[in-house]
């Protein structure tokens, strides 16, 4: 048997009668529990508890409790606070007026054995499952699908800071643990460098000084990994987490020459994906997408978006680093909706998440019509719309032969592969063919003044020129307004539940948040669409533009 409080979520009498006197119009919480009644069961949970040690609180009701702190985007504090002295949230967890509520420190524990037990999705599947046992998750035949960032809970640090701050992390650790060996190991001026947090306006302002400095650290970060690696040291000085942290930042900040320590210029450092930005989240990655810089992550929302007699609801969730371009997830969203039973007939999107692999696969795997722009090709012909791009050129797949505008037989067909993996056409042309066309300036840039035209594989090519044919079409394009309604909803998840902000450290627990935030939109947008009457609106229209009569 789990050792927990089994909760029962039955609302006392007492309670009932001051929230309904406190709430006579109703109120957010309560219309919850009437219609949907309680959310959770301790049984869904009694996995993650052991027979052993101290009783724990209801996992249903901090199950609860989570999804109600993210609905209002609560610390732990201000949730525990909301259970033990607010009347809808006692009526919404069937609790006593008189309840004292529990100690806001539990709720990290049940977020860490969530994740421990790889149940965190339960949050968010829950909620989903009873929102469909109420006929409510409709129109999942057509979805749309966007991405926004988020910012690690960490804040941003440059370079040396972040050296700075990893070889200090180390120091506190090992103070903690081995303090005798460490001072040892040290020279007293260690203790001005690195007994305060490395901040900028702490840091010289000449650059000489601070590639000293640079320098410094560097030299000091070296000889405590020496030592520590050293055969003399205690071996479980290296499996200190923030030694290795240490370790793998400096291989990705510095390198040696000749037996001297060298800071890394900025062409030299690792690819974003694999570089670390801070030593308190290992996860976190930096981006620059456009105009917007960030370290942390991103999260893509898949919602339903096909029919008015029903809210839109979201149906699925990711969150990756930053580095993770939106093509990658694709069909990774694609194989989650498969598994949920709720696959899309159409599967909005936009650019970003379009390729030929995509669009191939969505029609001959899953049966997925993936609507999105696929794109001019990356020639300059094709972004600036003159000139002759592939479309103006004839393929002869079975005697792989290209022909150009002009007549002219290309003189190669090879087959290539692309530094991303995939598989590619390249056929030239003959340098006279070329150099003797008028409309040479037309078709290439070419110092050699000779044509080269790359596609890829017939099947491939065709749905790619197909795609970029439909796209022309005014089916298409009405079918494609409707995406535009995802960006709505992270507006409302920015604005209103802290979406673009992480409240922990790690890809796992932001992943958590995510799923939890997720689950809390689906909640508050049935909640008010029962009280909108049943009648959801296209276009959002504020309550005074509604007076405004059809005649003027």
């Amino acid at each position: 048997m789990s050792l927990y409080q089994p909760h029962t979520f039955e609302i006392p009498e007492e309670t009932i009668r001051v929230a309904q006197a406190a709430f006579p119009k109703g109120n957010i919480y309560l219309t919850i529990r009437e219609k949907l009644g309680p959310l959770f069961n301790d049984a869904d949970f009694a996995s993650l508890f052991d027979w052993r040690g101290q009783t724990g609180e209801s996992p249903a009701l901090l199950a609860m409790v989570t999804i109600m702190q993210f609905m209002e985007d609560l610390t732990d504090r201000q949730a525990a606070e909301a259970v033990r002295s607010r009347i809808d949230w006692k009526y919404v967890l069937g609790l006593a007026l008189t309840d004292p509520g529990f100690h806001y420190s539990i709720l990290g524990p049940f977020r860490d054995r969530l994740l421990a037990g790889g149940q965190e999705a339960l949050l968010f599947d829950q909620i989903l499952a009873r929102l469909k046992a109420h006929n409510l998750l409709k129109g999942k035949h057509q979805q749309r699908t966007d991405s926004t960032h988020v910012v690690a809970a960490v804040r941003h640090l440059n370079r040396l800071e972040c050296v700075g701050e990893t070889l200090r992390r180390v120091l506190d650790d090992l103070a903690r643990v081995a303090p005798t060996w460490l001072l040892k190991q040290i020279q007293p001026d260690w203790f001005d460098r690195y007994s305060r947090r490395i901040e900028m306006c702490r840091l010289p302002t000449e650059q000489s000084e601070r590639d000293a400095l640079l320098q410094q650290i560097g030299q000091d970060g070296s000889h405590l990994l020496y030592a520590i690696y050293s055969e003399d040291a205690p071996d479980w000085l290296r499996e200190i987490p923030a030694v290795e942290v240490m370790r793998q930042v400096w291989i990705q900040q510095y390198y040696v020459v000749d037996g001297q320590l060298k800071w890394r210029d900025q062409k030299n450092l690792p690819p974003h994906k694999l570089l670390i930005v801070s030593p308190d989240d290992l996860d976190a990655r930096h981006r620059t997408k456009r105009e917007t810089h960030w370290d942390g992550y991103s999260v893509h929302l898949t919602e339903t978006c096909a029919i008015v007699e029903a809210p839109n609801l979201i149906t699925h969730v990711e969150t990756t680093p930053a580095t993770t371009a939106d093509v990658e997830m694709t069909e990774t969203i694609h194989q989650a909706l498969i598994a949920k039973d709720l696959r899309p007939d159409e599967h909005l999107v936009d650019r970003g998440y379009v390729s030929v692999d995509h669009l191939l696969k969505g029609q001959t795997e899953h049966d997925i019509d993936l609507i999105g722009s696929a794109g001019g090709g990356g020639s300059w012909q094709a972004l600036l719309g003159q000139g002759c791009d592939i479309s103006c050129f004839v393929i002869d797949w079975q005697a792989q032969v290209v022909t150009c505008p002009q007549g002219k037989l290309s003189q190669s067909w090879q087959f290539r592969r692309e530094k991303y993996g995939h598989l590619y056409i390249q056929a030239r042309f003959a340098p006279p063919d070329c150099r003797a066309c008028p409309y040479r300036l037309d078709c290439t840039k070419s110092k050699r003044g000779v044509r080269v035209v790359s596609f890829r594989p017939q099947p491939e090519y065709e749905a790619l020129q197909a795609a970029r044919a439909r796209q022309e079409t005014g089916e298409f394009k009405t079918k494609y307004k409707k995406r535009a309604g995802i960006e709505g909803t992270i507006s409302q998840g920015v604005r209103a539940f802290g979406l673009r902000r992480s409240h922990f450290l790690g890809l796992a627990k932001t992943h958590l948040q995510h799923l939890a935030t997720a689950a809390a939109m689906n909640l508050t947008r049935t909640v008010y669409w029962w009280w909108a009457g049943e009648d959801k609106s296209p276009v959002y229209r504020s309550p005074f533009a509604k007076l405004k009569p059809v005649t003027i």
